[in-house]
């Protein structure tokens, strides 16, 4: 590989999912992993195989689908993780163990309980085993950011003995500022003595908002690998963003003289499709794909970028997607032409039922919108797929009342494991009162922790694209819905929320247990 091109490494399936209530199905995670492909991500970091089945099930599913980037599974540096690791990576085009062990004497204190001597014989251990499954193994310092620099150089020079081909120092909780972080690469990279033999990479938590900064200052002394997110999704106050990072190199190449393998025309889509799985809103203001990243009130500075667009904007909005996104499809468009879209946005069916299911709704949206786009078939296809869970309750119909100063009443008749059941309520609003009637025929005592809304194109025809959050018994699910009607939507999500809790789909966090 080049010296002048950084690896990118996404995390969104596993690091971001750590988000709470950002978890996926398997089926998500395998669309946002083809779009992670399309994009052109150098390694996919597809999930915690050893955390639950379902984790395992889809890590194995990624690794099964994907063939142009390398797909990576996360183990701690134990017997067990390590070999479920190997096992649901035995199916990938080219598969990564990633295994870390704790290295700053916090941790190594209270949360290992262990010595310092112990910690690197069991590094060097797990990285061994790890290499007698997969060539390609990836170590970790968990909490490097606040590891003492000599134990570090110590216990990397091990692990690359050991056969560790990339070496990940993170700044685990997010303490690190950028020249002092930039400098401990520096210095690893000169003082350990087979560091030549690895690539060195960083993983950035954005808690002071210096995740993408910390990620710079560390390819500038020699990092050639950064962890990273779509959106910047992940724990607390997530990760370094994949997109500012990749358009910083790619914009700013004068002065980094660094580049990467990612397609950027697709940042914008995939931003979108996260988005949307993990209900997570992208704010307007958000560097490269918030709506307001390329639009200016200004009448300054609007008269600038009409003369030439150069003088208030360093990149163009069709370089990271914006303006490729439309769909030429329409309701007098066929089959074929519809699955031929669906399939350059990377998105396919397991059965010809699914597609079938799929086309339907197209056509359903198409009597509705005269404008159809990219995002719209991600939304239909999101909704399609949330109606093939098993369905406990199913919408029938609904009628809802809102007048001006009178309050808002909904009458919903759902179908409950065959039998319709009619209520009504009155609520704050419109979406309250249906949901209200939902619930009182459900009676799920399942807690609303999130209801979001976002217009999924522009126009007053747009697809409202709403997001239920159900939380009962420490479990958390999303619901998704989507359609031309707010009202529906928040139906639909509700109730797709209510179904996966009655039939224990697995969207729970995947970490929940104590692994």
């Amino acid at each position: 590989m080049s010296n002048d091109r950084v690896v990118i490494f996404d995390t969104t399936l596993r690091d971001g999912e750590q988000s709470p209530g950002a978890s996926m199905t398997r089926e998500e995670k395998l669309r946002i992993a083809r779009a992670l492909e399309m994009m052109r991500v150098d390694v996919i970091e597809a999930g915690f195989p050893v955390a639950s089945p379902g984790d395992f099930e889809a890590v194995k599913a990624v690794a099964e689908t994907i063939r142009e980037s390398t797909v990576c599974g996360l183990a701690r540096a134990l017997d067990n993780d390590i070999d479920r690791a190997g096992e649901a990576l035995r199916g990938a085009a080219s598969g990564r163990i990633h295994t870390f062990i704790a290295t700053s004497p916090i941790h190594m204190q209270h949360k290992l309980r262990m010595q310092p001597e112990q910690v690197v014989e069991q590094a060097v251990y797990a990285v061994k085993r790890a290499r007698n499954l997969i060539a390609d193994v990836e170590f970790s310092c968990e909490d490097a950011g606040r590891s003492e620099i000599d134990f570090l150089c110590r216990i990397i020079e091990a692990a690359i003995d050991a056969g560790a081909r990339t070496i990940n120092i993170p700044d685990t909780v997010g303490y690190a500022i950028p020249h002092q972080f930039g400098e401990t690469i520096a210095q690893l990279i000169a003082r350990i003595p087979n560091a030549d033999k690895a690539i060195f990479s960083v993983h950035c938590h954005n808690d002071l908002g210096l995740a993408v900064a910390n990620s710079l200052a560390s390819v500038v002394q020699g990092a050639r690998q950064v962890e990273c997110t779509i959106n910047g999704l992940g724990e607390r106050a997530g990760n370094a963003s994949l997109e500012e990072f990749v358009m910083a190199l790619k914009t700013r190449k004068d002065l980094l003289g660094l580049e990467t393998n990612i397609d950027t025309r697709h940042i914008v889509a995939t931003s979108k499709l996260v988005s949307g799985i993990t209900g997570f809103p992208v704010q307007p203001n958000k560097a490269i794909v918030g709506a307001n990243a390329f639009a200016h009130e200004s009448g300054i500075h609007q008269d600038g970028v009409l003369k030439h667009r150069e003088t208030y904007e360093i990149m163009s909005a069709e370089s990271v997607g914006w303006t490729t996104n439309k769909m030429v499809l329409g309701k007098h468009s066929g089959r074929a032409a519809f699955k031929s879209r669906l399939e350059e946005l990377g998105i396919g069916f397991n059965t010809e039922s699914e597609l079938n299911t799929a086309f339907a709704r197209f056509k359903e949206l198409a009597d509705k919108k005269h404008e159809i786009f990219d995002e719209d078939l991600q939304a239909l296809v999101s909704d399609t797929l949330a109606a093939d869970v098993p369905e406990t309750y199913k919408l029938v119909c609904s009628e809802v009342c809102s007048r001006t100063g009178e309050t808002p009443m909904a009458r919903v008749t759902l179908n409950v494991d065959g039998q319709e059941q009619s209520v009504e309520c009155v609520g704050d609003g419109p979406v309250d009162a249906v949901f209200k009637a939902i619930e009182k025929i459900a009676q799920s005592d399942a807690t609303l922790v999130l209801y979001s809304v976002n217009a999924i194109t522009k126009g007053t025809d747009s697809q409202g694209e709403v997001t239920v959050r159900l939380e009962k018994g420490g479990r958390i699910v999303n619901g998704n819905g989507a359609d031309t009607d707010i009202i529906v939507a928040s139906e639909k999500a509700y109730i797709n929320a209510l179904n996966l809790l009655c039939k224990g789909v697995d969207r729970a966090h995947p970490q929940i247990a104590d692994v």
